[in-house]
């Protein structure tokens, strides 16, 4: 009987309990636990076993370059820095209302950090996340159009619930770059959130364009329509590290 009920709990795919129903067995006969209560304690383990790989499935296809949570960051660090807002954006009302997030700042102040602990909550509670630059993102579209993959590359960056894109600003973009990163944004208008970082304010994004007003305006009319943004002032976290 022993040996069947291995087999049927591995048929079921319940791998967890396979392996943990004699320990499960043992404690509940120690304290003389019921059978109800047995089988609720025993589903209610598999379940947070399968919960817990799904969440660790989602962490992986995001392909975050770290693991940072809001916990490690150091709010004593900005100059300036709305900690309320900050909070509030961990209720992930934003994902469910497909709106965006932008962090807004110069380099070093943790924009990354925050975006980082923010797409890792989010695949911590169902939420399907998808981190990248701006930089490789425009990169493998036009790699994808070269090789003539353009849609399914494109699909990539649209399917998920929440699209991080890191670092808008850090490179000049060109005229075939900023219609490729439209193209990312429009499709996700209103049917998905991103969260962004920038070391540019909104009104110096067409330095990032190469002065092209009309790409720059259609970008930011899609990005800010439905929009929370972060402003962080300070010094680099990294620079002032370096220094001691």
């Amino acid at each position: 009987m022993e040996n069947e009920l291995i087999k049927d709990l591995d048929y079921l795919g319940l791998t967890h309990l396979r392996d943990e129903v004699y320990n499960l067995l043992e404690v509940a006969a120690q304290k003389e636990t019921s059978t109800l209560d047995f089988f609720s304690q025993a589903i209610n383990a598999e379940v947070a076993h399968k919960r817990g790989r799904a969440v660790e499935r989602r962490i992986n296809q995001a392909h975050f370059p770290q693991r940072k949570t809001l916990e490690a960051f150091d709010w004593s660090h900005p100059d300036k820095i709305n900690e309320e807002l900050v909070r509030y954006l961990f209720t992930l009302k934003f994902a469910e209302n497909k709106k965006n997030i932008a962090f807004l700042g110069l380099p070093g102040v943790g924009k990354t950090h925050l975006l980082t602990a923010l797409g890792l909550h989010a695949c911590a509670n169902g939420y399907s996340v998808l981190y990248e630059t701006a930089a490789n993102i425009i990169n493998h579209l036009h790699a994808a159009q070269v090789a003539g993959n353009f849609m399914r590359t494109l699909k990539n960056y649209t399917k998920t619930d929440i699209l991080c894109m890191d670092e808008i600003g850090y490179l000049p973009i060109d005229q075939h770059g900023a219609n490729l990163l439209f193209q990312v944004i429009s499709a996700r208008y209103e049917t998905g959130s991103i969260i962004l970082t920038s070391n540019k304010a909104f009104k110096e994004w067409g330095d990032i364009f190469n002065k092209d007003a009309a790409i720059t305006s259609a970008i930011l009319d899609r990005l800010l329509h439905h929009c929370e943004v972060v402003t962080i002032e300070g010094k680099s976290y990294r620079m002032m590290a370096r220094k001691k």
